[in-house]
Parts: structure tokens; C-alpha cells; sequence
């Protein structure tokens, strides 16, 4: 069976290689760029491993790393410091708390907002079919806990706005603990008597990633396909034929395919089946894409003068600055900086600040220095600096996301052998791209082949 693979990110190229190792697949990527890799881009410059993209996963769910073994291809873990995070409130770093000790401690909130969070467990649970990140926090955790706990992670997962983005959709575990039982902190001691342990602050699992980056996965992807993905194929539109389907490439070509899987970014996806289906073309072409530019910042470590063993930290959005938050790369992984040198990595604009990220390199780079001079102290000039732009960035799971899963699975039913795929949908994060994509590739089988 020949299936043609339209977008050549993770998603792609995990169903493609996970189908190629299927007998009875003939599969083929086709992507419209002049690389493989998607949002995944390493770039080594002037002897700084830059990441353009995301820079790790979470080494608590099992198939990255599955999918890296079979690859042969060695996960790198994150330095100690990499647990240690901070939030920017008052125009001062504050570590955020690991245990209840240290919260109560902690200077991060006030005494009035500590007793408001201290009131979660009696606080009724919600019956809202789908609520919004910000209406959840205020009314579970308070409205300063929401601003100077959940805003800032939402910033750093989605680039988002948190009075838009949607709970059940961004973070499903969430709304399942408090259904489940009608507290998060009644949840969390719960956890914690079952696992006979504490609960951090930190995620679960240890950050990984790998020596030369994260392109080295989506590189070995590339490299098992073995000369089956096709470079600079700009697909404009998905029409059906008597046997299965035909793409329509922005060459004038036609390539035909007995099935044919869309994982390309969700407005790509809306343009190639406007014709074929316009119900879904017109759900994927709602998601938002804000623009998010990435500034990487290297210094001389004997200059820089301030104190950068940890992960990095992370900006609320009520502080009114102009980053969302600062990774201290080189205290994360390994060699990411000369020796002698410290790499910062810096997120700018999203989705409540567009303009922001699309500013010049010079006054962006400026921008950030100026922010990180103002919350650090920082005294020292970069020995090297360069941004990138992504135009479209993170797709939003806004508040009734769940109506485009429904308008996804609809379209698939309506066009056997058409599939749907990508960080659009059903997760954002690395991990959710590869376990998605496996799985995408498991059902093709049971219902292209053993279906038949």
C-alpha cells in the first residue's frame, strides 16, 4: 500500500518510519521545506548549540525513548541544576517551591494569597464543560497563585493566552485530578500516600535530550527513511481518485497515493482539504499560531555575574515585561556552550505580545539584555548573540479545542484512508508528537491492512 506523508516534523517522520517498518507500507514523506524536522531545528554557531525549538522532553513517558533506542541514538540527561526554576515577580527571581515547607516559606506570594491557596480543598469542583486556564486557576487556586503560578507556565508551554487556552485540552491530568478528587491538593496527598513520596514543583521525569541536540532525532528519522522523504515537495491540495488519492504539488505535479496522512501545521492542512473537505479544512484553519522569536545569548563566564545554576525562569505576565522567560541552556545540557562560556536563551512575544517578537534582531536582542539587566543585574555584554523568528509558533488549544478533535475525527470518517496528524491537536510536546504518531501508525495497520 502506497501512503504519501505530508509534512516532514516529528509527527511525519515518526508515522513514516513506524509505517516503513510495517510489511505491506510503502511510505514516502513529502516535505515543503529544504530540511526535515518541523519546530525541532539545532543549529551550531560559533561554537554555541543553539536550539530553535523545543529543548528536551520528559523521560517519563517511554516511546522517545523506545523510538531513540531503535534508532541507536543516546538520550543525554539534564544537569541537577535543571530542577531548580524561577519566577520573576516584584522585578526579583524567586525559586519556586518544591515542597509545602518551602512554599510556606518561600516569598513568592503574600500571606493572603498563601491562605486563599491554602482554602483549595474546599472549594467545590467545577461543572463547566470546558473552562478556560484563567477561570481555572482563579477559582481553584486563587487569582494570585493563577498569576504567578499558572499564567507564567502557561507562557512557557504554549506562549499563550491563559484567559483563552483551555484546561481540559492543554492540561487533561489537571482537570482529571479535580474531577476525580474534587481538590488538587487532596490529589496531590493522595498521590503521594500511594507512591510513598513527595511532590515537586518541578515536572515529572528528568529532562533529556541528546549531545549534539534535538536534531538529532528528527535526523535519524530522516536517515532510517533511507532516501523515502522528498525535500522542497509543496503540496497545495488533496483531491480523491478512482483508487485513493491524488496531491496536487505547487509544481504543477500530481503524485498518487493509496492513503495519504496530513501532518503538516493545522493551517497548511486547512489549505490542502478545502476543496476535498471543507468542514474540517475550516476547524484546523482556526487554530491560532502567534509568532515567537527565540534570542540566544552567549557570555564569558568569568563576566557574566550572576547566577546561572539553574534551569532558567519564567515571566508572569502581570510583571509587564517584554520576555516570557529565560533557559540557562549550558546549565541544562552539556555542550552547549564553548568552554569558558555560558549560553541564555531567551522566548519573546506569543500570543499577548505578536509584536514583540517580530521586532529587528538588533532591538530584539536589545530588548532582551535590557529585561535581563533590569531582573538579573546582568553587567556583562554577549560575546554572541542571534535570534529566530517563528512566524507561526505554537498552535493554541483554545477554549473549544475539543470541537476540532470532533471536526478531525469527522473528516477522517468521512474519507477512508485520509488521516490527520501533528502538535495541533492532541499535544503539543515532543513526547505527544511521538507517541501520537506511533499510534497513528498502529491503527493505519489494523485499518488499511489487517482491516481489509
Amino acid at each position: 500500500m502506497r501512503v504519501i506523508v505530508v509534512g516532514g516534523g516529528v509527527s511525519g517522520l515518526t508515522v513514516a518510519w513506524a509505517l516503513s517498518r510495517e510489511p505491506g507500507f510503502d511510505v514516502t514523506v513529502f516535505e515543503a521545506s529544504g530540511r526535515t524536522g518541523g519546530k525541532v531545528h539545532t543549529e551550531r554557531v560559533e561554537g554555541y548549540l543553539c536550539e530553535w525549538g523545543v529543548n528536551g522532553f520528559l523521560d517519563k513517558e517511554p516511546k522517545t525513548l523506545e523510538v531513540s533506542e531503535a534508532l541507536s541514538i543516546s538520550p543525554v540527561r539534564s544537569f541537577d541544576a535543571s530542577r531548580k526554576r524561577y519566577i520573576c515577580s516584584g522585578g526579583r527571581l524567586h525559586r519556586l517551591p518544591e515542597s509545602p515547607g518551602a512554599f510556606l516559606r518561600s516569598g513568592l506570594m503574600g500571606i493572603t494569597g498563601k491562605a486563599r491557596l491554602a482554602m483549595e480543598p474546599f472549594i467545590a469542583k467545577g461543572d463547566l464543560e470546558d473552562e478556560s486556564l484563567a477561570d481555572f486557576g482563579r477559582r481553584r487556586l486563587g487569582r494570585e497563585a493563577f498569576e504567578k503560578l499558572i499564567d507564567p507556565m502557561a507562557s512557557g508551554i504554549y506562549a499563550g493566552d491563559p484567559e483563552k487556552l483551555s484546561l481540559k485540552s492543554c492540561f487533561k491530568r489537571i482537570d482529571e485530578l479535580e474531577q476525580t478528587y474534587g481538590s488538587l491538593i487532596k490529589a496531590m496527598a493522595a498521590l503521594m500516600k500511594e507512591r510513598k513520596k513527595s511532590v515537586s514543583a518541578a515536572p515529572k521525569g528528568t529532562l533529556t535530550s541528546f549531545r549534539g541536540g534535538m536534531s538529532e532525532i528528527t535526523d535519524a528519522l530522516y536517515n532510517a527513511l533511507d532516501g523515502h522523504v522528498r525535500l522542497s515537495k509543496d503540496v497545495s491540495s488533496v483531491e480523491r481518485t478512482p483508487s485513493g488519492y491524488g496531491l496536487c504539488l505547487a509544481d504543477g505535479s500530481v503524485a498518487e497515493a493509496d492513503a495519504v496522512v496530513l501532518a503538516a501545521p493545522a493551517y497548511r492542512a486547512a489549505e490542502m482539504l478545502s476543496e476535498l473537505d471543507p468542514e474540517g479544512a475550516k476547524a484546523f484553519g482556526s487554530i491560532p499560531y502567534p509568532p515567537l522569536s527565540v534570542v540566544a545569548l552567549g557570555f564569558r563566564a568569568d563576566d557574566i555575574g550572576m547566577d546561572v545554576d539553574a534551569f532558567g525562569f519564567l515571566v508572569p505576565f502581570r510583571e509587564g515585561r517584554k520576555i516570557l522567560g529565560m533557559l540557562y541552556d549550558s546549565s541544562v545540557f552539556p555542550n552547549r556552550a564553548p568552554e569558558g562560556s555560558v549560553l541564555l536563551r531567551a522566548m519573546v512575544g506569543g500570543a499577548r505580545a505578536p509584536e514583540v517578537a517580530e521586532l529587528e534582531e538588533d532591538a530584539l536582542v536589545e530588548t532582551v539584555l535590557a529585561e535581563l539587566r533590569s531582573i538579573t543585574g546582568l553587567k556583562a555584554e554577549p560575546e554572541f548573540a542571534k535570534s529566530f523568528l517563528h512566524k507561526k509558533a505554537i498552535p493554541q488549544y483554545n477554549v473549544g479545542h475539543s470541537g476540532v478533535i470532533e471536526a478531525l475525527e469527522a473528516a477522517e470518517s468521512r474519507h477512508k484512508g485520509l488521516y490527520v496528524t501533528g502538535n495541533a491537536f492532541r499535544g503539543v510536546s515532543l513526547n505527544d508528537c511521538v507517541a501520537s504518531g506511533l499510534a497513528l501508525a498502529g491503527r493505519m495497520r489494523d485499518e488499511l491492512l489487517d482491516g481489509k
